[in-house]
């Protein structure tokens, strides 16, 4: 593994296009993790859906147990042959006869680390524009989910759950410093919101903050924005794909952010006494 002087590394966003071949869909993220583990890179990310399209009447179709499926099966050998962190985007996930959205991390040994299952799900009505209910054919989560990455502790979602800001403050609270979301914006909604959505979750939570998008694909039933990026705790974007087909590889310096919370010390400002936000998880599984 690849660790820049102790205080960050080297991360691969990979923006993929989805198929309906699940095969070939796997195998393209095997290549690609291999492509950024040549590149230097000690973490990939992978988009959400990124071994089926995204499409509620196909989700249960595609859907398979994990860790026990071909997709982690193939995700865990990349990681131990590779030696590198990879987040598995998200695939859906059969458990129980329910299907979730989850997503997979796993370690340079290839062990599972850590799952998040999509606490919030994309429910959304929009006039002439966009409506889908990803309710119909999923279940929701009910946990947050961190894994550590050397010193660093990374926070997980997925897509909608980058929305809800209470979300996020949690990961803060619980010390993280990076969040990571891989996404599946429409192109209805992206143009305006994905950006803005990700430097404030940064910005807010003084934390880097990475999303993953698949590739466009102008003739699918579902069209993803694209434009995967990384954004740092300051709210600048280090690096933004385009709508196409590409990875981006940025090296990330967890430096910059404890200068940044140095300088504005947002984490010792709340006032609690006012406000706070309270995880409730421990509650909603007993």
């Amino acid at each position: 593994m690849t660790f820049l002087n102790n205080s960050g590394f080297r991360v691969a966003i990979l923006q993929l296009t989805v198929t309906a071949n699940k095969s070939t869909n796997v195998a393209t993220a095997v290549e690609r993790i291999l492509m950024a583990k040549i590149n230097g890179c000690t973490l990939a990310i992978l988009p959400e859906c990124f071994n089926a399209p995204y499409d509620t009447a196909l989700f249960r179709q595609y859907a398979e147990v994990i860790p026990g499926g071909k997709t982690c099966n193939a995700l865990s050998q990349a990681a131990r042959l590779n030696k590198m962190y990879i987040v598995g985007g998200s695939i859906p996930e059969i458990c129980d006869e329910k299907v979730y959205n989850t997503c997979t991390v796993w370690d340079p040994d290839g062990n599972l680390i850590a799952k998040h299952r999509k606490v919030h799900l994309f429910d959304v009505s929009i006039p002439d524009s966009t409506c889908f209910k990803e309710s119909d054919a999923m279940s929701a989560g009910n946990t947050l989910n961190t894994f550590q990455l050397g010193k660093f502790k990374i926070g997980l979602g997925i897509c909608y759950d980058i929305r809800f800001s209470e979300m996020a403050a949690l990961y803060r609270k619980q010390g993280c410093d990076m969040l990571i979301y891989p996404g599946a914006f429409c192109t209805e909604i992206g143009p305006l919101h994905w950006s803005l959505l990700t430097r404030f979750r940064a910005m807010e939570n003084q934390a880097f903050v990475a999303v993953a998008s698949p590739a466009r694909v102008t003739d699918s039933s579902y069209i993803a924005w694209g434009h995967s990026m990384i954004v740092d705790p300051w709210g600048k974007v280090l690096g933004e794909a385009t709508e196409k087909d590409m990875d981006l590889y940025r090296d990330i310096d967890f430096g910059v952010r404890e200068k940044i919370r140095q300088q504005i010390p947002t984490e010792y400002q709340r006032r609690t006494d006012m406000y706070d936000t309270i995880d409730m998880t421990n509650k909603v599984n007993n």
